[in-house]
């Protein structure tokens, strides 16, 4: 190592190591992974009994299980290098102008509290491992709509609700990163919507990882119980270091009865994360999960949001699109288990590459025995923008039944060097017709999101092809 790299992870741990004055919140911030630190968590966080065992046996699962055979190579992730939890200088609050003046800076470049007042119906916003403000309106949480942080839902009056549905759609033991999460997860969102009632405008939660060297592991557990309509907008992003950064969220969604919930992800993290997240959803009899994913950042990606159609009629649809610039590997895709008969799933996702990215598509469709008369299409789409990428698909189809309607169609391709001329020749630069075309590439997804969010992700893909995102 250099004496300038030296100087610089100096820098770095004296930043994370920080003391603050008695004047603030005194704490230390340690690496690695132990049961000490575990337990040091759980305290700061003034877990329950049952939380602080469940975070060490699932430390103890962590240990015993060995990194995933499936996705790229993660060798540069060293959880000895690791900070599990980072507390921001600052408590939550209900008002945006109580968050310290650093904090919100960052927010309204990101353009929260303008969304907020246009378009939501509810606002949580995590910087590091705490959330820093939450809100809901008035009038939604007149109609018995619960939105709060996943501590205050732990430790108040929806302690039992969140015992009952707390990791059992992503157990531990699922797989290495879902354990590590049992043991180090901090902050998140808790939604209830109660039978019958439908949110019309969409609540929203923004995850900031700020600190160098740390990983984020926030817990979001949404229940939309009969009758009832949701949809969830999750935003994430992170500034660029030289030292990795870790991102191990887990997302457990419960559909009800004749429920619908449509969770839209926009993901930019800066180019040294590795996004090991995972997300779950469990649809009841006429129930319907919309997945609507959008994944520009990181360095590494494993990212494949699950459906488990539980009940006769239940219905799920994923759709996506991936955008791997230099030195990006995503993996992505989606699952689907269909339980129970006349179940339908549909699954649309694009993906683009260039300068050397590696996009990779994975499907997994399930269908039991008992689901007969279901339907499943696959549709996936690559775009590679140059000679360097490359794009794979792996689809995979477990039928268990005759009575099935089971399709799949995949397609690889590039730019039309007509369709740039073409608009060229009506005064269009190279570089924006090029954007053009990939933007239009990606529109089944930029239309199921709200206006706002729609004009965001076309803005990436845009920095993308300028190839100025970090």
């Amino acid at each position: 190592m250099s004496e300038r790299e030296k100087t610089y992870v100096e820098d770095v741990n004296r930043s994370i190591y920080d003391i603050r004055n008695e004047e603030k919140d005194v704490y230390r911030i340690k690496k690695g992974l132990t049961p000490n630190i575990v337990a040091e968590i759980s305290e700061k966080k003034k877990d329950p009994a049952w939380m602080a065992n469940f975070r060490l046996q699932s430390l103890q699962i962590y240990n015993e299980m060995e990194v995933p055979d499936w996705g790229p190579s993660i060798e540069g992730l060293n959880m000895e290098d690791i900070v599990t939890y980072v507390k921001p200088n600052t408590h939550m609050s209900a008002k945006w102008s109580e968050v310290p003046e650093d904090i919100k800076d960052t927010f309204e470049k990101l353009g929260i509290p303008q969304a907020e007042r246009k378009s939501l119906a509810g606002v949580g916003a995590q910087y590091d491992s705490e959330l820093v403000y939450h809100n809901v309106r008035e009038e939604v949480a007149a109609q018995g709509v619960v939105y709060t942080d996943m501590e205050s839902a732990l430790n108040g009056e929806y302690a039992d609700m969140v015992r009952k549905h707390f990791m059992k759609l992503v157990t531990p033991r699922d797989h290495k990163f879902a354990a590590l999460h049992g043991a180090v997860w901090s902050g998140g969102s808790f939604v209830y919507v109660p039978p019958g009632v439908s949110v019309t405008i969409p609540l929203q939660s923004y995850f900031r990882l700020n600190a160098p060297g740390a990983g984020q592991f926030e817990h979001t557990l949404i229940i939309v119980d009969e009758g009832a309509y949701l949809h969830f907008i999750e935003g994430c992003s992170a500034p660029k270091y030289n030292v990795a950064n870790l991102h191990a969220g887990c997302v457990e969604l419960f559909v009800g009865k004749n429920a619908k919930l449509r969770y839209s992800t926009i993901e930019n993290w800066s180019k040294n994360m590795y996004n090991l997240n995972t997300k779950r959803a469990l649809v009841e009899e006429g129930g319907t999960i919309e997945w609507v994913s959008g994944s520009f950042g990181s360095h590494v990606s494993y990212l494949y949001p699950m459906s488990v159609l539980n009940g006769k009629g239940a219905r799920a649809e994923f759709t996506g699109i991936t955008f791997a610039g230099a030195g990006q590997n995503l993996d992505t895709g989606t699952k689907v288990v269909h339980n129970a008969p006349e179940t339908t799933s549909y699954i649309n996702t694009k993906s683009i590459s260039k300068d050397g990215g590696i996009s990779t598509f994975r499907s997994s469709v399930v269908v039991k025995n008992s689901a007969a008369k279901s339907k499943s299409a696959v549709s996936c789409q690559s775009l590679m923008l140059d000679d360097k990428s490359r794009s794979d698909t792996i689809p995979a189809m477990d039928i268990r039944t005759q009575d099935a309607d089971i399709g799949h169609e995949a397609k690889i391709g590039r730019i039309s060097d007509e369709a740039v001329f073409y608009l060229m020749s009506r005064g269009i630069s190279e570089e924006d017709a090029r954007a053009m075309i990939v933007s239009g590439f990606a529109d089944n997804v930029s239309k199921e999101l709200p206006l706002e969010y729609a004009v965001e992700m076309n803005n990436l893909i845009r920095l993308e092809m300028k190839g100025s995102i970090g």
